[in-house]
């Protein structure tokens, strides 16, 4: 009989022909990564992860396909544990204080990989994590890289897998352990969903030569100047009043000094010395593909993102530059079926499919989701679900109204991060989303790879834990998807990437070459749960929402209420069901312990606080509490 894990197999054949060898030197794990200690463990590392993925194969293979769960099901039960290989599992591990982007004597890398990933996946189970999603494991590009390792958003290949993501130990191709992570995690029970970039490419993609007509030319001469176009106010006032309406018919154009600076498709494309992509028109100019900046606000001025460019999903001589109407907020004129790149968006559309069918993955998240044309999305979900029904499909997008669920999407990312820094802005997420209901679930979360880490806004580590607790706890009593984004249960600090929300000073704190989304990092594997354990408090939590899971994922209108409690720091939460209620009381101050009041319309009731195993009191219509930094209380109420 075949094993079901064929391609794990493989890995534990090479790690056993592997383990007999010497390895020079010492290697060193975190001992989180196999229990709940903190501190390192001197390993044999092939013999170490023979013995994980050997306990793995030889486990009882937990079913994950249910015939009657669709892709809404199974999201809607989903706990995510976000994984970026690359840097979830890298570790210092000769202990010189460096992580080495090369391998260390005897091929183990120091940089995250898949076979480290598949030994992290009992950890994620114990978390109490059923789904992982990766960020893109494509190969990245190697021009105008931002740090030592480039973007995993700077895609070159589409289909390729980052070659940096295999031990060289093993022998073996990436796409090999990527097949056999995903075998893994199948046998344990976890889904698989995979982060794809459909929006952008790196700027030395390999589809430049023989597609020039996908991307964006800019003349030689005026690229070392190229910067997102200038709106004057007025101009801006137009374009937002104009989309605030949903009315694309003339948008305001950039100027026509912007506009001239790209060129049409290039009639040749050679690379020079250094890499770079050169196009000769058919009037003789050289340009060269220009690079992307952040399109909307159309007068956002992040910095720009040199190592990517935008993908030319239109053709349109009119409209040959890139800006919030050709990129975003598609002018009427340019969003038309005779004006599609129909070869690109038919090779798009093939990409899921081919990761499905050669990878057996469960979902996609589409990154940029909210700046893909409709049509294209639609062509995207339609094929995948052709391979497979309940495939889910997530989106970069901030909205979880029903039109996203007709473009048939199961989970947004949402607003989440953008507000729980501040309890009257969740106050008024959380009304508006009680009036107008939760169409599809949102990633219940206070941070990802793209916004301020929670520690990261306190100076103090026990502070910041305390609002980790407190954000954790009330993402579990709404209609969202747990979402843990990797070293948050570590309470790390430091940003992967300075996307949103980061100010100018972040900026100067923080260059580009310090960020692990770019360069080789890694978390505080070995001391991060000194203070007090996240981990336990993850599991708890995670259970009570398991048990009360039919009242928390609901998304409809008025099952979301927000009663009065005397503090302002104290938000509550009322969950309603039809036989029974579920009550959030939590306090959203990370340093100071905060007394509160709420009534009741009963007189007298006793109630299990089930977060913390204690009974609390309803007395003459009140329950009156203290709540020490960060703390949380979740009650059973009679319906």
């Amino acid at each position: 009989m075949k094993p079901s894990t064929p391609h794990l197999e493989k890995i534990l054949a090479a790690l056993e022909d592997a383990k007999n060898r010497h390895f020079p030197g010492t290697y060193h794990i975190p001992r989180l990564w196999q229990d709940d200690e903190t501190g390192t463990a001197t390993v044999n590392p092939a013999r170490y992860y023979h013995d994980i993925l050997s306990r793995i194969a030889a486990s009882p293979e937990t079913p994950i396909v249910n015939s009657a769960e669709s892709a809404d099901d199974w999201t809607r039960r989903a706990v995510v544990y976000n994984l970026f290989p690359r840097l979830t599992t890298a570790f210092d591990h000769n202990r010189d204080s460096a992580i080495s982007p090369e391998p260390l004597p005897g091929g183990f890398r120091e940089t995250g990989t898949f076979l480290k990933s598949i030994a992290l996946l009992p950890y994620i189970r114990r978390l109490g994590a059923n789904t992982v999603y990766l960020l893109p494991v494509t190969t990245p590009g190697n021009q105008q890289k931002k740090g030592a390792l480039g973007s995993p958003y700077a895609v070159k290949n589409h289909f390729d897998i980052d070659p940096m993501l295999h031990e060289p130990v093993l022998g073996l191709s990436a796409e090999t352990e990527l097949k056999a992570f995903i075998e893994a995690a199948h046998h344990m029970g976890i889904r698989v969903v995979l982060e794809y970039v459909f929006r952008t490419a790196s700027v030395d993609n390999d589809w430049i030569p023989q597609h020039p007509d996908w991307f964006y030319w800019l003349d030689e001469t005026l690229a070392e100047t190229f910067e997102a176009p200038h709106f004057d106010q007025d101009t801006l006032n137009r374009i937002y009043e104009q989309v605030d309406k949903h009315d694309f018919t003339d948008l305001p154009q950039p100027s026509e000094e912007y506009r001239a600076r790209f060129c049409p498709t290039p009639a040749t494309v050679s690379q020079d010395t250094t890499g770079t992509y050169l196009g000769i028109t058919g009037e003789g100019s050289t340009c060269r593909i220009a690079s992307a900046f952040s399109d909307w606000p159309p007068d956002d001025r992040q910095p720009p993102w040199t190592d990517v460019t935008y993908l030319k999903m239109h053709s349109h001589k009119e409209f040959n530059y890139i800006a919030y109407n050709t990129i975003r907020m598609y002018d009427d004129a340019l969003d038309r079926p005779e004006h599609t790149v129909t070869d690109l968006w038919d090779t798009l559309i093939r990409i899921i499919p081919h990761y499905q069918k050669t990878f057996a993955i469960d979902g996609a998240m589409i990154d940029m989701g909210h700046a893909l044309p409709p049509r294209l999305k639609s062509g995207i979900v339609a094929e995948a679900r052709k391979q497979n029904p309940a495939f889910a499909f997530w989106d970069e997008n901030f909205d979880p109204s029903p039109s996203i669920k007709k473009e048939g999407f199961n989970a947004v990312f949402g607003s989440l991060p953008f507000v729980l820094q501040d309890p009257i802005y969740i106050r008024g997420l959380l009304n508006f989303l009680n009036k107008t209901g939760v169409a599809v679930p949102f990633f219940a979360t206070g941070e990802n790879h793209n916004t301020p880490r929670i520690c990261h806004q306190f100076p103090r580590r026990n502070e910041g834990r305390n609002r980790a607790r407190f954000i954790f706890a009330l993402g579990i009593m709404l209609p969202a998807i747990p979402f843990i984004h990797s070293g948050m249960e570590l309470c790390e600090w430091h940003p992967v990437n300075l996307g949103l929300n980061f100010s100018d000073r972040d900026r100067e704190n923080f260059p580009v070459e310090t960020l692990p989304l770019f360069s080789p990092a890694g978390y505080d594997w070995t001391e991060a749960n000194e203070l007090a354990p996240l981990h336990p408090f993850l599991r708890k939590a995670l259970v009570i929402r398991e048990r009360y899971h039919d009242i928390v994922s609901s998304g409809d209108k008025g099952s979301l209420v927000l009663p009065f409690v005397s503090s302002p720091d104290i938000l509550a939460v009322l969950r309603k069901g039809r036989d029974k209620n579920l009550l959030f009381i939590g306090n959203s101050n990370p340093a100071r312990a905060t007394d509160g009041i709420m009534e009741f319309q009963a007189e007298n009731l006793e109630l299990m606080d089930l977060l913390n195993d204690r009974p609390r009191h309803i007395r003459n219509h009140k329950l009156e509490f203290r709540l020490d930094p960060g703390e949380s209380i979740i009650c059973e109420l009679p319906a």
